[in-house]
Parts: C-alpha cells; structure tokens; sequence
C-alpha cells in the first residue's frame, strides 16, 4: 500500500470562516485551502453558532467578521465563550479603531486583523492562533493525566484502528469491568487505560500504575500488597502496597505477564475476595480497586504453556481490547506529531511550530517498530536539534538513514528518494532511482543530483550525444562540457565532438 498517497501526511486543521460578503468569503476560504487547512463557512453569526453545536465537526480556529447579520461579530463571541471558551478566534473588520480592538480581544479573539488583509499577515496569524491551540491543548492534557481526568478526546483516533479501540474501551468505562488491553510495547496502553478512569466513575481518583517487568521478584509482594514493619529483613517501617494506594480509584498492572505463578495466584485471591494480605499482617486488608491489566504478550499461549494461570487469565481478561501497532495506524501519526511538537517546543524553549510535508511523510512512512513511543522520541530529539521554526528531514537523519537502509530503500523509495529515471526504447531489466536525499536526511544539492542523471543518460542511451541531449532537454555543447567537467569523455560514443 502507498501510504503516501493515502494518508494526509499534512497537520490539517479545521477553520470556520465567517463572513456575509460572498468576494471576502471565496478569497478568505481560498487563501486558508492554500495553507492547508480544512475549511468551513457560514454566512452570519447565528449559523456560525448552530455549525459548532450541533455539526459535530471539530473546529480549531474561526476567521470572524465583525460586521454580519442577524447576530454580528461581537454577539457570536459571547455566544461561543459559553460553549466553546477555548477555541482560537481571529477577527476581522473594515474598521480597526482601539476601540473596536479592545472590545473584541476583551471578548475572547486571539489577533485581529483589518480588511483587507494579504495572505502572508493571514498565515503569521493562522498559525501563530494554532500554535497556541495546540500548546493549551497538551498543557490541559497534561493537567488531566495528573489528576486522573484523562478521556477519550484526548487520544489520537484518526485511524479506523483507533476509533473500533476507543469504540470497545467507552463501553468499558461505564462499568468496573476487569479490561486487558494487549498490544506492542509502546503503543499506548496506559493512555488507554488512564482515559477509562477519567470517563468513567472513578474520574479524580487515584490511578496507580504497575509496571510488573521492573519488579524485583523478591519485592514483588511487598510492593503490590505492601508489608509490616519487620516483615522482612530491611522492612525498618509499614508499607502501603500499591493495591491500597489504589483504593477507590484505578490499578493498572502493566507487562502483567511477568508475575510469578507464586505472585498471580496472590492477585487472582485479593481480586476474588477484594482483600489484600500485606506481608507480616496478621489480618486482610479490604480495598476497592478498578482493575485495568497490559501486556505485550500471548496471555492465552502462556496459560497453554503453564506458565501463566488460566483462572487468573479469566478474571483479568473480561474484556479484552487489542491497540493495533502505530504502522497500521499511521492515519494518527500528523496528529501525533504535532502534539509532540508542541510539548517539546515548550518544555525546550524552542521556537519551533510546524514540520515540512517531506519530513512528515517521512514519518507518515517509517514502520515504527517501537510504535508511539519511538515516535516520541524521534520528534523530541528533532525539536532539539531544530535551528529554526519547522523540523525538517535533516532533524531526523536517524530516522531518514534507517528508512534508506538496504533493508527497507525498496519500501520507501516512492516518498523518501524521489524517482527520476530516463525512458529507454528497450524496458530496464531494473528501475534507476535518483535519490533525493543524503543518508544523514539532508537535501542532495541540484548539481548532484544533475551529475547522477547525466551518468544515468550515458549508460541508458550508450553514450550517443545527440540522443543524450534530446532526453535531457540541454544543447549539446552544454552536454559536452558537463561531460568533460565529469571526467567522462571516454564512455561517449561520439568523442571527436568534445573538443
């Protein structure tokens, strides 16, 4: 499959224009089309209102006249600040006395920009409104993850993939179902998991996490169910287990996998009974926990292998839900990207708020064997790295270098080496492809690029000069003195030309 065809690789946004004057409109609606953005119109302030509570469409910015009918420009933000006071709004008026200016930044508008304005103050404007959207919606991510308030809005579901997940795990945060979410490592289970407290009961409360792979096996008991002082040597003091730090909230037991036969048979009985035996008590301890387990593994080949207890398998497994790995998803990779850009740009102080569509299809491209995680990280070292305001290919020469690879060159030559090969008479036994980019993810320069097809033309047409320069569309003494300048002159099939 082309993704690269097939996958918008550009951060579409979704902006709402509105504005009564049909010649404004059309040139508004063709200068945001132009930068790439997903565009929406309404005639008058009560229809702009209507298209965001009831479309369904999400928009991230809206272009608002002052001046329109049945409700103007100053009306429609104090609609919107009611039911959308987050959403970026640029004004736009004939008239721009402070006056007027005060009073709609006063009513919620990022910039305000006077008719006519060109499209170059458009796009500084558009995009620094965006920049400011997308930095207020990781900020508010963040504060959500903290305090146990994550939902499903905050996930990335662009792809069919995504959405049949969060589909299956809103049915499960209605209730305190036992829900085992399997899939690769670094796909995004916890996020999964954490968005299932946030939109269910347990919202606020406590979400502790358990990643049982880093678990010493000797502290493996402690640890989940806690102990006593002096239950073991070093145990100086009381300590409360995970499973009672959990109490009223949501325990999420990543790589459950790795416990013990010893350990799960513990966990299926404080499960079973809602009762935990911290080490060295002399009586259970009763807790109320959402259980929300994670592997990366075959749960149901490891029960075949006995190596992991059916019964257990059973309990924690009610309701399975499988996250695809981010190569079959990579509808969500723009949305990815831009969230990543926007939180390491500001936690890094850089200025950076946007990525070249090359460098994006890169990514759009890449297999992504360490899924979102990997991705992540790729973003984060490009944003370091980044000497401007847009990450390019060569902020991700790792990235581009193992896409180039022998490995995987057959795969992501369509997007990532641009083919340029000459027509022969006779079919090649095999394609000549001119690659586009050096292996540290940096453009080749023209002249390079031109030597290459210039040795390709040489070989393909056996050096008959004529023929040679008619493909490439150059005179022949030009032809001739790039040979020379080549130290080529021997592979022509015409040398007394070359003077």
């Amino acid at each position: 499959m082309d993704w690269g065809t097939q996958v918008r690789t550009e951060m579409a946004h979704s902006v709402l224009i509105v504005e009564d004057d049909p010649a404004q409109l059309r040139y508004l609606e063709t200068v945001v089309r132009n930068l790439g953005y997903q565009t929406f119109t309404a005639p008058d302030g009560e229809q702009a209102v209507e298209f965001l509570t009831s479309s369904g469409v999400h928009i991230d910015l809206m272009l608002l006249d002052l001046v329109l009918p049945k409700l103007d420009g100053f009306g429609v933000l104090q609609r919107i600040d009611a039911i959308r006071p987050n959403l970026q709004i640029i004004v736009l008026t004939m008239s721009g006395g402070v006056g007027t200016v005060v009073r709609a930044m006063r009513g919620g508008a990022t910039d305000f920009l006077v008719k006519p304005v060109s499209p170059e103050r458009l796009q500084v404007s558009i995009e620094n409104a965006l920049r400011i959207h997308t930095l207020a919606g990781e900020l508010s991510r963040m504060s959500r993850r903290i305090n146990g308030e994550l939902t499903f809005e905050d996930l990335v579901a662009e792809s069919p993939g995504m959405r049949n997940v969060v589909d299956l795990a809103k049915r499960a945060a209605g209730s305190n179902i036992a829900v085992l979410i399997e899939g690769e490592s670094g796909v995004g289970k916890e996020m999964i998991a954490r968005a299932i407290q946030g939109s269910g009961d347990r919202s606020g409360k406590p979400f502790v996490t358990v990643n049982c792979s880093a678990i010493p096996e000797n502290l493996v008991e402690s640890i989940l169910f806690g102990h006593e002082k002096g239950a073991f040597t070093g145990a100086q003091a009381k300590h409360i287990g995970k499973f009672q730090e959990a109490n009223g909230g949501t325990l999420f037991l990543d790589e459950i996998g790795e416990l013990s036969l010893e350990v799960q048979a513990k966990l299926l009985r404080a499960l079973q009974n809602g009762e935990i035996d911290p080490v060295g008590s002399r009586r259970p301890v009763n807790v109320d926990i959402r259980l929300v387990s994670a592997t990366n593994r075959n749960l149901l080949q490891l029960v075949k292998d006995e190596r992991f207890r059916e019964d257990l398998y059973y309990r924690i497994s009610i309701f399975p839900i499988f996250v695809p790995p981010l190569a079959e998803r990579r509808e969500d990779i723009p949305e990815l990207v831009r969230r990543f850009i926007a939180r390491f740009a500001a936690s890094e102080g850089k200025p950076v708020t946007a990525i070249d569509n090359d460098a994006m299809e890169l990514l759009v491209q890449f297999p992504w064997p360490g899924n979102v995680r990997q991705l992540e990280n790729a973003v984060f070292r490009a944003v370091v790295l980044a000497d401007g305001d847009r990450l390019t290919m060569g902020d991700f020469g790792q990235i581009a270098q193992q896409a180039m690879g022998a490995a995987t060159a057959a795969r992501f030559q369509p997007s990532i080496t641009t083919p340029i090969s000459l027509p022969s008479a006779a079919a090649p036994t095999a394609a000549r492809v001119i690659p586009a980019f050096e292996t540290n993810g940096t453009i080749r320069s023209l002249k390079d690029i031109e030597d290459d097809m210039i040795r390709i033309a040489l070989d393909r047409y056996n050096g008959h000069m004529s023929e040679i320069a008619r493909r490439l569309g150059i005179g022949r003494s030009t032809l001739y003195r790039k040979i020379r300048e080549l130290g080529l002159a021997s592979q022509t099939a015409e040398p007394e030309e070359i003077g």
